[in-house]
């Protein structure tokens, strides 16, 4: 698999850099703005601040107390692992690693994880979907959005449908998974008993979820923030409300295991879009790479936190 994910990423990379001007995209980069670019990494650090305060308030919510500074710890570790391993759940096992003893149970610090990711993908849906509805009403010099705002919001209420009765119905949901227990009756019985209770919880405290999602749906607004900061540090021309659309479809494709860190898909994402409104695919690329090469330079920080846990 990680043979394949290297195989696609190096392909699409190729594809793509056949097809532009690799001296044109050295001098754009070269002549980037460093004040706008330190600009994107503070955006970024803030962004990472609102994802550990909407973490610890679902811990919060299942009554597991830690201290801030210890899951900044563990999602700044998390995000070096997801931007340096294969896999882009990787750091998704750090932080239930770093959790499951407080909370005394796997079970829980992986659905509190798993809650977080799935209040993320519905917020990128979100933002995606009112992005693209306000660039089809605001006037713009390029063509018009190729992707149609109904299916967007489309899609956020299918999400919406499907992890409703999961929070407002928890046994009726734990019901539905009785049939896994054929596979092992005590470990797998466990484990629904268990995802019941947490359910029941979230269900018992919607303010907490409902600020949850308001932060997540901050948290992926900031990344438009974030890119169009990289925007003007590279002098280029890229509308507000086409990085409202493009950005969070970008962070949804990632999602696919096909590639490693998410390169070459992440870039023909963004190449696929800018053509369609009338924009350079060198502007789509080099904004990409650089906007990805500061996330991995920020990301390092979770390898110093590593090591400084003593870990080989």
């Amino acid at each position: 698999m990680v043979a394949i994910k290297i195989v696609v990423s190096v392909a699409l990379l190729a594809l793509l850099f056949s097809r532009v001007d690799a001296r044109r995209l050295w001098a754009i980069a070269r002549h980037a703005s460093i004040a706008w670019l330190a600009t994107a990494l503070l955006i970024y650090f803030l962004n990472v601040l609102a994802s550990v305060w909407r973490w610890r308030l679902l811990l919060h919510a299942q009554d597991v107390r830690m201290p801030a500074r210890t899951l900044l710890g563990s999602y700044l570790v998390a995000t070096f692992f997801n931007n340096f391993l294969p896999s882009n759940v990787g750091g998704d096992v750090i932080r239930i690693r770093d959790t499951a003893r407080p909370a005394k149970s796997t079970t829980l610090a992986t659905m509190v994880v798993l809650s977080d990711r799935v209040l993320g993908l519905m917020a990128l849906v979100l933002v995606a979907a009112v992005g693209a509805s306000a660039a089809a009403e605001v006037p713009a010099a390029h063509a018009a959005s190729p992707i149609w705002p109904s299916w967007l919001w489309a899609g956020f209420l299918l999400c919406a449908a499907a992890t409703a009765p999961a929070v407002l119905a928890p046994v009726g949901f734990s019901r539905l998974l009785q049939p896994l227990t054929v596979i092992h009756p005590e470990w797998v019985g466990g484990r629904i008993e268990r995802l019941t209770d947490v359910l029941s919880r979230f269900r018992e405290r919607p303010g907490a979820i409902a600020t949850c999602f308001a932060t997540a749906v901050g948290v992926q607004a900031s990344m438009i923030v974030y890119y169009l900061a990289v925007i003007y540090a590279l002098h280029l021309s890229v509308g507000v409300w086409d990085l409202a659309v493009i950005v969070p479809i970008s962070f949804v494709v990632q999602l696919l295991p096909v590639s490693v860190g998410g390169f070459g898909v992440r870039e023909a994402t963004f190449s696929l879009y800018f053509a369609k409104i009338g924009l350079p695919i060198e502007s789509a690329v080099v904004m990409s790479l650089v906007g990805a090469a500061l996330l991995m330079l920020f990301s390092v920080s979770g390898a110093a936190v590593w090591f400084a846990r003593g870990h080989h």
